[in-house]
């Protein structure tokens, strides 16, 4: 419960709903007790029992509750038929289908309210998942699947909805229902009833037996889930890769072996889940068959009971049982839940290591330069950079260039701030890029990188990404700027074409192009390339290669480059190994230092 006391918060906004929901429940309780205490005059009237009243009753008290009603009822009886006793069997049996008519009809409206509260709360709670998700740092996905966090935003969610509806019934509908029913079995007599509360806490404790394991049960199918959504996210963004290694088979084969584990830890979980429900029909089956022994002997034998009263008292004990098995069904509904919620609030409840300050400043332009002191950083055991240090000046362009793994790439996930440096800092204008926030951070920087990544929409919307209100003429430039232009208009329908997922639809250069007008339209004071031309063909490569000088011009340049032809305008250079720099000039400088630059240059020549 403790997990759902954290997911009740976000019931908030719908409280009116669930009021509404609270009161109509009530009136359903209400009148699904009466609607079986209306079967007494009913039975009397058919089995002609009923008394002849001619004096209106008066009301003395709760004591005498159940002779006022009966000899009201009665009195309407004798007033309403005369001689005739079928117009007193119309009237009753008129009674007992407007009660239960009302039963119904709250029951709808108890429905329709709660309604909107399940599927507010569902809405909200995947809206602050996204959000959650959308704002955790790049590392966090390092260590989760993403398929389990798919799972988590989907059936997890999904689950708690379901759950959160078994709470509410669970603590307002069939409580009150079972109470309501409870005194009107008390007002007909006390003595079986006190006989039927007997039999009730030994039915409950074999009930919670049953639903003692569900909870790590529920865990281990939604783990599962989650393992497997993995896979199948995996085999998709992998398929050229499955099909060119012929390895569709090797996939399958995790694949199956998880639904496997799932199609077994559903078992057991539905399994036990479904041993409730007869469980419960069976207890109640045989409170029901003592009930009969016990109260048949007082109508027969001790004659202390009407036979009608008894008939009806039967259908108010069966009234309990529906309540009370959903009570249960709830319950077991609560502990599934419970494990969802705990798999939810995991991911909503994660601190952001990489957060605004609470005076974080707005940083709105770029005026001197970027600076790297003595930065250290590690992600994991090992240190990438070691007291690494770096300027760039406002105007200027920076290349790195070394072998893979000597910390080029961290460099740029430093400097955007995807991840925080474990020692030194960095600093924008002479700021600390952690005393500024993340936002007007990342509006000073455009990224574009290796893998370019594209949407499923339109080329617009694609290029206009960091620039929603961008005109249609302020996009077609960008794309002109980016040599995307020409192959753009080529499109079936041009800017509006949708490009796929990731967009499959357009060669490498291309998705390269549109990444760079994307940067382009962005317009930002400094632009960091993390190996922009490592993936194209050399036409493709002469293309993005011309659109990054265009855009680089008047902008401060952080580049990352593989091609060591691509970056020999750059005004310094920077060779690392191992993370740290062991040459620094121009290329031409460089070149006459006759070290590991010009080694690097050589062997790419060679090549």
């Amino acid at each position: 419960m403790e997990y759902f006391k954290k997911i009740l918060r976000f019931a908030g906004p719908y409280k009116n709903y669930g009021y509404l929901n609270i009161f109509f429940n009530v009136l359903y309780a209400l009148f699904s007790a009466l609607s079986f205490a209306a079967l007494i005059p009913m039975l009397e009237v058919l089995f002609d029992k009923t008394k002849e009243v001619t004096q209106l009753p008066k009301y003395t008290g709760l004591g005498n509750l159940k002779d006022y009603y009966l000899d009201y009822m009665n009195y309407n009886v004798t007033q309403y038929s005369g001689d005739d006793p079928m117009k007193g069997l119309v009237l009753v049996i008129g009674l007992v289908l407007v009660l239960f008519l009302l039963k119904n009809f709250f029951n709808y409206l108890a429905m329709y309210f709660i309604t909107f509260l399940r599927n507010g709360v569902l809405k909200d709670i995947r809206n602050a998942m996204y959000k959650k998700i959308v704002d955790l740092p790049i590392s966090y996905y390092s260590e989760k699947r993403k398929g389990d966090v798919i799972a988590r935003i989907t059936s997890d969610v999904l689950e708690i909805q379901h759950s959160f509806l078994s709470i509410l019934e669970l603590i307002v509908r069939e409580p009150l229902t079972i109470l309501f029913t409870i005194i009107i079995m008390f007002l007909i007599s006390v003595k079986l009833t006190i006989f039927v509360f007997v039999f009730i806490p030994i039915a409950g404790m074999i009930i919670s037996w049953i639903g003692k394991s569900l909870k790590k049960q529920s865990d281990n199918v939604q783990k599962e889930q989650g393992q497997f959504l993995s896979i199948v996210e995996e085999t998709l963004s992998g398929l050229r890769v499955i099909k060119a290694f012929n390895s569709e088979s090797r996939f399958y084969r995790t694949f199956s072996a998880s639904t496997k584990r799932f199609f077994d830890f559903s078992n057991k979980l539905l399994n036990r889940q479904n041993l409730a429900s007869p469980t419960g029909e069976f207890l109640g089956i045989l409170v029901i068959g003592v009930l009969l022994w016990f109260g048949g002997k007082m109508v027969l034998v001790e004659g202390t009971l009407d036979a009608p009263s008894f008939i009806a008292y039967m259908g108010l004990a069966y009234n309990i049982l529906t309540p009370a098995k959903s009570i249960s069904k709830a319950s077991y509904g609560v502990k599934k839940g419970n494990a969802a919620a705990e798999r939810v609030l995991e991911i909503l409840e994660t601190e952001n290591p990489i957060s605004d300050k609470k005076n974080a400043i707005e940083k709105a332009s770029f005026d001197s330069g970027i600076e790297l002191l003595n930065v250290s950083f590690k992600y994991e055991d090992e240190y990438i950079l070691k007291k690494f240090n770096l300027k760039v000046p406002k105007g200027e362009t920076v290349a790195l260039v070394g072998k893979s793994g000597s910390g080029k790439s961290t460099i740029s996930n430093l400097v955007t701030r995807f991840y925080d440096v474990n020692e030194g800092e960095i600093k924008i204008d002479g700021m600390n890029v952690k005393d500024l926030t993340k936002k007007s951070l990342r509006n000073l920087m455009g990224l574009v990188t290796q893998d370019s990544i594209l949407f499923n929409d339109s080329v617009a919307k694609n290029i206009s990404l960091g620039n929603e209100n961008a005109t249609i003429e302020e996009i077609t430039e960008a794309a002109k700027i980016s040599n995307a232009h020409e192959f753009i208009v080529d499109l079936k329908e041009g800017y509006n074409t949708n490009i796929g997922d990731s967009g499959i639809k357009l060669s490498g250069g291309q998705k390269q192009r549109l990444s760079i007008a994307r940067a382009v339209l962005k317009n930002p004071p400094i632009m960091i390339l993390d190996e922009a031309t490592s993936a194209l063909d050399t036409e493709s490569e002469r293309l993005v290669q011309d659109a990054l000088e265009k855009m680089m011009r008047n902008r401060t340049s952080i580049v990352i480059a593989h091609r060591l032809s691509t970056i020999q305008k750059a005004n310094t250079i920077v060779v690392l190994q191992k993370g740290e720099i062991v040459e620094q000039g121009s290329h031409d400088e460089l070149l006459a230092k006759n070290g590991t630059y010009k080694k690097l240059v050589e062997m790419q020549s060679l090549g």
